[in-house]
């Protein structure tokens, strides 16, 4: 497979600077971190907040560079200040609040915005801009203005606009965190379908645990280091360690793994809702 991210022993760093100009403390936010990410995967990051998720998210388009080692996106490395809009074409970033993406007072001038920025012919920017709405399933609010949408919909705008500009990778930051449970479903539903059917790289970055359980493969970071990898039900069915680590899983495998530990002959490696129901009907069966 093509690979679409690889990091190698990477390191940032945050100062505080005194009054003088110097280093008065620093944080390590990653520390010496490798991953690699193939084209067409659905990754999901999880850590609480602190780990160096939403640090290693800005590293992905050249936000923020690696003090040591290297991170290439598509075989381009981000320290290459020439080719940084290259890096950002290739890998668009949506952030947790859409209000600071949505620059325009009409849906489809805002998703219009980053092409026209490019230089793109207007035929081309029309046609970009209604297939965008079409992935995004907001065609029909395509002459509103955002500031009448609900908090779900303003973030499929702002992925709409991300999609106009044609990345091969999306980053995710937490995009739902700031939404309710219908808007965050809206959302959810989005991502999986350009994963799916547009076969765009997906890069989410979350601290809500249900909605890793579709990803090909689920990180967890701890103090700026990779900590736990795996798919979801490797990583999920270890409930003790996420709890080690501060951190919940899914509720049907806390259920699970609450129900094995008073001695319940029951999978650990559960997901849904769906499927606690099934291993239980089956276990009721054999009595």
């Amino acid at each position: 497979m093509e690979r679409m991210v690889e990091a190698r022993n990477i390191t940032f760093e945050y100062h505080k600077y005194n009054d003088e100009g110097n280093i008065e403390e620093s944080f390590t936010a990653l520390d010496n971190m490798s991953l690699e990410i193939e084209k067409g995967e659905f990754v999901v990051i999880l850590g609480h907040n602190g780990s160096g998720k939403s640090t290693f998210a800005k590293h992905l388009n050249a936000i923020l560079t690696p003090m040591k080692g290297f991170l290439l996106v598509k075989g381009i490395n981000t320290k290459d200040e020439e080719k940084i809009w290259d890096i950002r074409q290739t890998a668009g970033m949506v952030f947790q609040n859409p209000d600071n993406q949505i620059v325009a007072t009409i849906v489809d001038e805002d998703i219009a915005f980053g092409p026209e920025n490019l230089g793109i012919a207007p035929d081309e920017i029309r046609r970009r801009v209604d297939k965008a709405l079409e992935a995004v399933e907001m065609t029909d609010y395509k002459d509103h203005s955002p500031n009448h949408l609900s908090g779900g919909q303003k973030q499929r705008v702002a992925i709409a606009g991300v999609l106009a500009m044609k990345p091969e990778c999306i980053v995710f930051d937490e995009p739902t965190a700031m939404l309710d449970p219908i808007g965050r479903q809206e959302v959810l539903n989005t991502i999986y379908k350009l994963n799916k059917e547009e076969d765009i790289t997906i890069i989410h970055i979350t601290h809500y645990m249900q909605e890793a359980i579709n990803a090909d493969r689920v990180i967890v970071m701890e103090e700026g280091k990779i900590v736990m990898e795996g798919s979801p039900r490797e990583v999920f069915s270890d409930v003790a360690k996420l709890k080690e680590l501060g951190l919940d899983a899914p509720d049907a495998t806390t259920l699970a793994y609450e129900l094995k530990k008073r001695g319940i002959d029951i999978s650990t490696e559960i997901l849904s809702t769906q499927e606690v129901v099934d291993a239980i009907w089956r276990l009721s069966s054999k009595i």
